[in-house]
């Protein structure tokens, strides 16, 4: 099909725990026709009990038909111009259905910690180097943990499944009525050995889970099915629609930026923040820091990971400070940081105020504003301190990175709540002393341009981004030595609370 000088277009879909995301873009631009999400409020999260978290798998079918037909009309476009479908879906899921291809229980999500003694006992009984050597990561609170407890604790559903899936696997399979997975999915479920390139059936053998219920696997960018009949119906899209691409959200994010090589790094900095660095070292001393998945990109022959370190206390606190301020918009709070110095008169924010954080070894040491005066600092001080705090807790994370084989030459970012802060940014780009690169983008957009990337060229790709999303660059200040202070200051408060925590 020549769609050079024809207008034709991708869809990008996104399955969050919050809301469905879908997008239409440009096939020969790149450019975003059109985007939006259902429903308008949140998703529910069902929890029944303590650290449970649940979604019915149906409910993001459901919102996603809407989203389709929506994003169809809006755009006023013709759905048989769409000729490729991209998916991005929350990690880590649990979807468990029939041979009918119904679910046979609500979906085990992402942030649902139910499995993690189940994981750990693993980690222990296998090895923690036979599973570092071969899975990059212990089996922890991921998919092959949570089927397990499936298989302990609900026998009987356990007894009828047919194949377990990522939720992103779901949608693929009720769109197309093929149930297949891949690599990179498999990976996020702690099921893919790097080592012999394949299933690690060896831990499912472990788990006593029958190897058969795993989907087929197929690659990341190509024809893993077409739309079927039924799907038509329910979403107004023609029959014979290829899905070309699917991702976990955060391996799908760094390409969404132009994340692909060792040394780039992908970072996200909403309520929590997320620092992605891709990387060729296919290896690992850190088992419970950072965990590893196959990126969008990964090969046999050229191996390429992606070595995620979350922060749990990031935007949450400059939230929390906004709500309980004299100031109701980041915008003032930003202006009134920045007729600070650097380092914030001395004041130090320790931002780790939302539950244990995986980087600090699970500890919880909570939020800390140290070096208070009340004779000297304001709110000023406060607002200054706590974004400063937050870009503290992101260089010491990519510290941690670069302890465990990962580069940082560059840091690509979205243009979402901190990174448009420049004392955030500015201070980030210094003490790394690399550029810190703003984009405009988001998963949908990022899924629908995936869904073109069938003939792998990644550069044309990425160029086609950058023309498209840049807004702007952070680069390092040439006077390094404040920050560096401030930062010195900040660390030695925060190891002082780690040890007497």
């Amino acid at each position: 099909m020549n769609i050079k000088n024809k207008q034709f277009y991708y869809l990008g879909i996104d399955i969050g725990s919050s809301s469905v995301k879908v997008a239409l873009i440009n096939t020969h631009t790149g450019q975003k026709i059109a985007s939006l999400h259902e429903p308008p409020n949140e998703m529910s999260i069902l929890s029944f009990h303590k650290d449970w978290a649940e979604q019915d798998p149906n409910m993001w079918w459901r919102h996603c038909c809407k989203a389709i037909r929506r994003i169809i009309k809006e755009a006023n476009i013709v759905a048989s111009k769409i000729i490729g479908i991209g998916i991005s879906y929350q990690m880590h899921g649990l979807v468990i259905i029939d041979k009918q291809g119904e679910p046979l229980r609500d979906s085990i999500i992402w942030c649902d910690s139910r499995a993690v003694d189940i994981g750990n006992k693993a980690f222990r009984q296998l090895g923690e180097k036979r599973c570092m050597d071969h899975l990059l990561n212990s089996p922890g609170n991921f998919t092959a943990s949570k089927l397990k407890w499936v298989r302990d604790h609900e026998p009987k559903i356990y007894d009828k499944i047919y194949k377990f899936m990522l939720p992103g696997d779901f949608i693929a399979y009720k769109l197309t009525g093929y149930i297949k997975t891949t690599k990179n999915g498999l990976s996020e479920g702690i099921l893919w050995d790097y080592k012999h390139e394949s299933t690690a059936n060896w831990l499912l053998d472990y788990f006593s889970i029958d190897t058969n219920l795993t989907p087929e696997t197929v690659e990341n960018f190509t024809n893993q099915g077409e739309t079927n009949k039924k799907a038509s119906e329910e979403t107004g899209l023609p029959i014979g629609i290829p899905i070309t691409y699917r991702a976990g959200d955060q391996p799908n994010n760094a390409l969404s930026l132009n994340v692909f090589n060792h040394g780039e790094v992908a970072a996200s900095g909403g309520t929590s923040g997320v620092i992605y660095a891709v990387s060729d070292k296919i290896k690992t001393k850190e088992s419970s820091r950072i965990n590893h998945f196959a990126h969008v990109n990964y090969k046999k022959e050229k191996p390429v990971v992606g070595k995620l370190l979350c922060i749990n206390g990031a935007g949450i606190q400059y939230r929390w400070l906004r709500n309980h301020s004299v100031e109701n918009s980041y915008k003032n709070m930003n202006k009134k940081a920045s007729k600070i110095p650097i380092g914030s008169d001395g004041v130090a924010v320790i931002p780790f105020g939302n539950g244990a954080e995986r980087m600090l070894n699970n500890k919880n040491v909570g939020t800390q504003f140290c070096n208070l005066n009340l004779n000297k600092h304001s709110h000023s001080h406060l607002f200054r301190a706590a974004l400063e705090g937050i870009a503290f807790s992101f260089v010491y994370g990519m510290e941690v990175l670069k302890n465990d084989n990962a580069a940082i030459d560059v840091i690509r970012a979205g243009n979402d709540n901190l990174f448009r802060s420049e004392i955030f940014a500015n201070t980030v780009a210094t003490l790394i002393g690399h550029e810190v690169e703003i984009y405009n983008t988001t998963g949908a957009i990022g899924a629908a341009r995936a869904a073109g990337l069938i003939d792998g060229d990644f550069e044309k790709f990425g160029k086609n981004i950058i023309r498209n999303d840049h807004l702007r660059t952070y680069k390092p200040i040439n006077n390094k030595e404040p920050y560096q202070e401030a930062y010195n200051i900040w660390k030695t408060e925060l190891e002082n609370i780690i040890k007497y925590k």
